[in-house]
C-alpha cells in the first residue's frame, strides 16, 4: 500500500457505509465529523466501531474516512464496523481468520420484519375483545 487509500463497502439494516482507509494517526471521521461528535457520548459504540483496528493492531496506523447513509446511528456503525474489517482484509490477507474468528467478516442479515395485513405490526395483534 504505497500512500494509496484503500474502499470497502459494509452493511447493517438499512444503512450503508463507504469506507476509506488511509495512511494516519488512527482517527476516524463519518459524514465529515469526528466519530465521538457524530455518535455522541456513547463509549460502547465507539468501541464497536474500533474493534477491527484493535485486533489487528492498526488503532494508530490509518486514519478512516466515511460516508455513512440510512438507518439510525448504531446500526451506521455497525455498517462503519463491517466496512473497516473488509478494507484491512484488503490491505492484508492475514487479517481474515483473526476477523472471521471475531465475526467482522459476515454482514448480519437481521432487518426489521414486514408489517402484516390484519396485524399492528409485524407479530403484535389488535386487542381481543370477547364480549
Amino acid at each position: 500500500m504505497a500512500d494509496k487509500e484503500i474502499m470497502a463497502t459494509g452493511r447493517r439494516k438499512t444503512s450503508i457505509a463507504v469506507v476509506k482507509l488511509v495512511k494516519g494517526k488512527g482517527r476516524i471521521f463519518v459524514n465529515g465529523k469526528t466519530l465521538k461528535n457524530y455518535i455522541g457520548n456513547r463509549p460502547a459504540i465507539e468501541m464497536l466501531v474500533y474493534r477491527p483496528l484493535v485486533l489487528t493492531d492498526n488503532q494508530e496506523k490509518y486514519d478512516v474516512k466515511v460516508k455513512a447513509v440510512g438507518g439510525g446511528i448504531v446500526a451506521q456503525c455497525g455498517a462503519i464496523r463491517h466496512g473497516i474489517s473488509r478494507a484491512l482484509v484488503k490491505v492484508n490477507e492475514e487479517y481474515k481468520n483473526v476477523l472471521r474468528l471475531e465475526g467482522l467478516l459476515t454482514r448480519d442479515p437481521r432487518v426489521k420484519e414486514r408489517k402484516k395485513y390484519g396485524r399492528k405490526r409485524a407479530r403484535k395483534r389488535f386487542q381481543f375483545s370477547k364480549r
